[in-house]
């Protein structure tokens, strides 16, 4: 098999570009579409190449562009509506949560909703708490919404095919912190999103860490880190957190003892949480060895000076002093 070196940016676009070369009833809609940033070089030229009928630069109305987007899929489009900043897709909220997650279940299968929803984390940076925003729990929550959280190159080009591919409403996140990661991806196979679950990037025995998105990355970054100290860490990238699979995370558990859970969304009614009574759910009362760790946002809006972000946002460290005080014990 033929593997290229791809950055996780440039995997959104090759998937862009593989979903508007091959299928005639994909389009993209949403705003700097066609600007000179091209929402993080993920969308370079498109616009050029498939014109502005296929790749549309729309007015700033989140609510309107959701629901052209979404009425476009009831006539049998594949739209995919581009939100790049999820904070502002908040104004969009009844389209997604009251329309588009309904359908299928209101109409017994026989409507569908078969909508992307691009949504972009733009944490840091000194943006301030109007524009870093990791909202991801709360679509998570809501029943007929499939939501998808890539943390490779590979799957952030992969899911996204499989997301506008599948007849489902799928919100799709990506974190700008993850546009340069890159990796060795395998040529292009189109997946069933209903056939994605939770991936081991990285075998272990003693402690499991759980993460998705850039939380994903930090994982790996003290996994590495903590295998210096003779601490051998599984880790688990959930990719789908709605709906949720457990099965990889309870056979890991089962294994190793620990848990720790890394989020980049507050702590209060998170996907951390979720994670450890979900697992609670589903293991013997004595298959862990110590309490389980969740890592996340401290539940305060995010701070805009540079130093105070360093400070509430989760790094490697947190995870690696977290894993051994607990081993420790």
């Amino acid at each position: 098999m033929t593997t290229s070196r791809l950055a996780y940016s440039a995997a959104i676009l090759a998937g862009f570009r593989y979903l508007l070369s091959n299928y005639s009833e994909v389009f993209i809609i949403g705003q700097g579409l066609w600007s000179p940033w091209y929402v993080g070089t993920s969308m370079t030229d498109l616009d050029k190449e498939f014109g502005p009928e296929r790749v549309i630069d729309s007015p700033v109305s989140e609510l309107a562009v959701t629901g052209a987007a979404i009425g476009a899929s009831m006539c049998g489009y594949r739209p995919v509506v581009v939100h790049p900043r999820m904070d502002f897709m908040i104004l969009a909220m009844d389209q997604i949560v009251n329309q588009a997650a309904k359908w299928s279940h209101m109409f017994g299968g026989n409507a569908r909703a078969a909508v992307t929803i691009r949504s972009i984390i733009n944490r840091g940076g000194e943006q301030g708490a109007q524009h870093s925003q990791a909202l991801h729990a709360w679509f998570a929550h809501v029943p007929g919404l499939r939501v998808v959280t890539p943390a490779t190159p590979a799957d952030a080009r992969d899911l996204l095919i499989a997301s506008v591919l599948s007849d489902d409403p799928v919100l799709y996140i990506d974190d700008r912190w993850l546009y340069e990661v890159e990796q060795d991806a395998p040529p292009i196979t189109e997946k069933n999103l209903r056939s994605i679950r939770p991936q081991i990037l990285r075998p272990g025995s003693d402690f499991t860490l759980v993460g998705n998105s850039y939380s994903t990355q930090l994982c790996l970054n003290a996994a590495h880190a903590l295998a210096q100290q003779g601490i051998s860490c599984e880790v688990i990238d959930l990719r789908v957190i709605n709906p949720l699979i457990f099965d990889e995370v309870v056979t890991s558990v089962n294994k190793t003892g620990h848990l720790a859970v890394i989020d980049g969304g507050w702590r209060a009614c998170g996907l951390a949480g979720e994670v450890i009574a979900g697992l609670a759910e589903r293991i013997s009362p004595n298959t862990l060895k110590a309490a389980p760790v969740r890592i996340t946002l401290p539940d305060a809006p995010a701070p805009t000076s540079k130093t105070l972000e360093e400070i509430y946002y989760p790094q490697t460290e947190n995870i690696i002093d977290a894993v051994v005080q607990v081993v420790k014990k």
